[in-house]
């Protein structure tokens, strides 16, 4: 089991697109991931990083680390977002995995805290994340936003 981090593997680029275009956009954000995610490799930012989790070639999960979430918290970043694990894969804590090097890299770029937003409750408390109150999105709608010390 292997997380990649796309900008320091860019030969798994189009791989990352197409997997987190498959699992998050809608016709219409295609290229929202495209975009990020190329433009990743090159920028001298600490922000923005996606990751794969990887087994024997296989791809069965993935996350980022951006500077927002589509949430009305602007004031707080960075966030991991896009955190997916396959099926069959989920129940054995490999979400951690991708967490962990989120926070390794938010670290690493000069940040104390990361943050999420989700509608899941008692997922992330388990990986150190605490609930700090509710975020907005532009398009209606809140999620629950949560925060990790580094």
């Amino acid at each position: 089991m292997e997380v990649v981090s796309i900008r320091k593997s860019p030969e798994y680029k189009d791989r990352a697109i197409q997997y987190f275009q498959s699992k998050w956009a809608s016709k219409e954000s295609l290229m929202v991931y495209e975009d990020c995610i190329t433009n990743c490799i090159t920028t001298s930012n600490p922000l923005p990083q996606w990751y794969l989790l990887v087994e024997n070639d296989e791809i069965i999960g993935c996350a980022g680390l951006i500077t927002n979430d589509f949430i009305s918290r602007m004031d707080l970043y960075p966030w991991v977002c896009a955190v997916y694990i396959e099926k069959e894969y989920r129940g054995h804590a490999y979400g951690s995995l991708l967490l962990e090097q989120a926070k390794k890299d938010a670290k690493l770029g000069g940040f104390s805290n990361v943050y999420i937003c989700t509608d899941h409750i008692g997922y992330y408390e388990k990986y150190g994340f605490e609930y700090i109150g509710t975020g907005y999105h532009p398009w209606g709608g809140s999620s629950r936003i949560y925060s990790a010390n580094l």
